[in-house]
């Protein structure tokens, strides 16, 4: 039987071995509610489709849920929309910064009218970006395509 537990602003659940925090469920949520820019930019990057690396979307990181997140390369990516507020934004990125990632924010409108175009400059900000080995990600795929589990 799990044992739940509260200590301030994070649940713990002992049951396997896994520890989550309340961002877990909001994560979940918001995985099932996605915006079109998030859904058009998911499916640019789901299924290591670009230059062979992980992303996750809707990710609990700290007390944030990031967009979209590439841990192979420290990268995170926002998208924004109105409901950002300025302030709240540049102190999550400096969080998010200050644990070793890279933030990169992008406007939904500019996701839904060139998407190309933010892949493009995805894959700059990674060339750029000294976290980044694109022999890692594109060992880890084809070992995956050939049903190794590990590199």
């Amino acid at each position: 039987m799990p044992v739940a537990m509260s200590v301030g602003n994070l649940e713990c659940r002992f049951s396997t071995g896994l520890v989550m925090n309340k961002n877990t469920d909001a994560a979940r949520r918001l995985r099932h509610a996605q915006t079109d820019a998030e859904r058009t930019l998911w499916f640019r990057l789901r299924g290591r489709r670009l230059n062979g690396l992980k992303f996750r979307r809707q990710l609990p990181i700290d007390r944030y849920v990031v967009d979209f997140c590439c841990a192979d390369a420290r990268l995170i990516i926002e998208l924004d929309g109105g409901q950002h507020a300025t302030r709240d934004e540049t102190d999550r990125t400096a969080v998010l910064e200050a644990m070793g990632y890279l933030v990169v924010r992008f406007w939904n409108d500019d996701v839904l009218r060139n998407t190309d175009g933010v892949v493009t400059e995805i894959l700059n900000v990674l060339a750029r970006n000294p976290s980044y080995r694109p022999e890692a990600g594109a060992a880890i795929a084809s070992a995956e395509q050939k049903g190794v589990d590990h590199v």
